[in-house]
């Protein structure tokens, strides 16, 4: 008589040692231009959990704070430096203004990138790092987890419930994304127009943004459901989620994994044009699209700083994020090995 044996189980470390052996992660980590973009977003990372290290917290941010001095923050014993790093008020995403003019001033030693319309152009972009963090973060994963679970949704039901899902798509994906984000955001902005517009934003993009996902999901689920080990599942009892959720979408996830990583480069882009708009942020919040915007009526080589610096960390951004999501595309695409 012979007794079924348990199913020996990988050590930790043998699993770590799998995983970075693995053939997709020995193509990205030769891969130069993934590993660049990489550290590039690690110091963005960086910079925004930091920022008030780098840019001293001043004004009412410091009176948030229950600070009497700046240089506190630089005491990591003391509860300001946790609480401006983890949890900074609202305050001190307010940019620092050092004067009223409008004319901007040259960079100087009180504001290293000068000023523009008497905002401090360092201060801005150093917490602005944080708010672009945020909401790339949050509006794509919102978006990705809404697209996900619709897609598995048209692709492992299919019939009418895929009909109706796939039209639905095809009537967002009739108007332009940004135009579409636009005219939801301007209907949730009317009846409160100076309020936040975090909600309003990142409702309107992902009303504006999970079909793409879910057509992505829906193909490789169409795929993913015929296989063996979901047959094996659905003849041992496991109901529809189960299927779904344990054995479909973790085998569905690689492309659209990767598109979203693309898509963390564009929702800065999208919020600063929002902003250059009239439709974002308040002027004087620190956010890259509002440097831009108040940098377009200063358009003449003696204060090319005003645009210059907003769009290096623009460009610089973007390019980190498409950078390693087109090398993890390609390590992570089994045809391209």
């Amino acid at each position: 008589m012979t007794t079924a044996q348990k199913p020996v189980s990988l050590p930790k470390a043998d699993r770590w040692a799998n995983f970075w052996h693995s053939p997709g992660i020995r193509k990205l980590r030769r891969n130069p231009l993934a590993l660049s973009g990489l550290a590039i977003m690690l110091l963005f990372l960086l910079m925004a959990i930091f920022a008030p290290l780098i840019a001293k917290p001043s004004g009412n941010c410091l009176r948030d704070l229950n600070m009497t001095s700046a240089n506190q923050v630089y005491n990591p014993l003391g509860a300001p430096f946790w609480k401006a790093v983890l949890a900074p008020p609202q305050s001190c995403y307010k940019m620092e203004r050092l004067s009223f003019s409008q004319e901007p001033s040259p960079p100087s030693q009180q504001a290293i990138f000068g000023t523009v319309n008497g905002y401090n152009i360092f201060y801005g972009l150093i917490w602005g790092t944080r708010t672009a963090l945020k909401m790339s973060f949050i509006i794509v994963g919102i978006t990705l987890l809404v697209g996900i679970i619709i897609g598995a949704i048209s692709g492992y039901y299919g019939g009418w419930v895929d009909n109706a899902i796939q039209r639905l798509i095809d009537v967002i994906f009739a108007m332009p994304g940004l135009v579409l984000t636009v005219v939801i955001l301007t209907i949730m902005r009317a009846n409160n127009p100076g309020g936040d517009p975090t909600l309003p934003i990142i409702v309107a993009y992902t009303v504006a943004g999970w079909a793409a996902y879910a057509r992505f999901i829906r193909g490789d689920v169409l795929k993913t459901r015929k296989l063996e080990y979901v047959d094996a599942a659905r003849g041992l009892g496991a109901s529809d989620w189960r299927q779904i959720a344990k054995h479909v979408i973790p085998n569905s996830l690689t492309t659209v994994f990767t598109l979203a990583v693309l898509d963390l480069a564009t929702v800065p882009l999208g919020v600063a044009a929002l902003s250059f708009l009239g439709l974002g942020f308040e002027p004087g919040f620190s956010e890259w699209g509002q440097l831009v915007d108040f940098s377009r009526q200063w358009l003449k080589p003696a204060y090319w700083y005003t645009l210059t610096f907003p769009v290096v960390f623009i460009l610089l951004f973007s390019l980190a994020f498409n950078l390693f999501g087109s090398g993890l595309r390609d390590a992570l695409d089994p045809r391209t090995r």
